[in-house]
């Protein structure tokens, strides 16, 4: 059976959230001290009844004419997707993608830290922006030692399973998956894939269709 990520509107809700604080955090910048529902919208292009739907599942509430006291709906939207506890991750597979994702400095403002790197054969006492690497035979053991709950993949595909499953036996619990691969991981274990290759072919299909038109 394979593992996924959970569904429905709460998951679209989540998936806004991050863009609100984008938004939110430029006007903290700018000395505002309240976020108006419609003036987040606009800046979004969203629907200004969902925004402040998404605001709501807060629990911040919203003053006549002023909108949302900032700081507070800052402070509630992180806890509300978890930020403000930092989770441990681990990342298998250190080519050109996965170093680039150990060097993205916005895991660290979203709650996240990548704490270990596995590939097949790195070098020795090899770091990656301050990140160890080693082997991927001890992969299972180092996330039991680290108790890390969150596994990145971006392996190469033929090995993209047996990574998982070390990855699941030593106590990883969500798994970023990078490769094409569907994964076949227990029902508690959570799923979220990104396929780079279909992302890229729906954004070239759009543009040739623009042009066409």
């Amino acid at each position: 059976m394979s593992g996924t990520t959970r569904g429905g509107a709460g998951s679209r809700s989540v998936k806004r959230f991050p863009l609100y604080l984008r938004v939110l955090r430029e006007m903290e910048l700018n000395g505002d001290t309240y976020a108006s529902g419609a003036v987040v919208a606009k800046a979004l292009s969203f629907d200004p009844i969902v925004v402040r739907k998404d605001f709501a599942k807060t629990g911040v509430c919203g003053k006549p004419r002023l909108g949302f006291p900032l700081y507070d709906l800052i402070d509630a939207i992180e806890k509300f997707v978890g930020w403000q506890t930092r989770t441990d991750a681990v990342l298998a597979g250190a080519g050109r993608l996965g170093s680039a994702l150990i060097g993205y400095p916005g895991f660290k403002e979203q709650g996240f830290q990548i704490v270990a790197a596995f590939d097949v054969k790195p070098n020795k006492n090899q770091t990656i922006n301050g990140v160890p690497v080693y082997p991927v035979s001890q992969l299972c053991e180092r996330v039991k030692k680290k108790k890390v709950t969150l596994g990145i993949l971006t392996v190469p595909d033929e090995h993209a399973q047996d990574v998982a499953d070390a990855m699941i036996a030593g106590g990883v619990r969500g798994i970023w998956n990078f490769t094409p691969v569907r994964l076949k991981v227990p029902e508690d274990v959570i799923v979220k894939r990104e396929d780079l290759a279909a992302s890229l072919a729906l954004l070239s299909y759009r543009l040739h269709q623009d042009e066409d038109a």
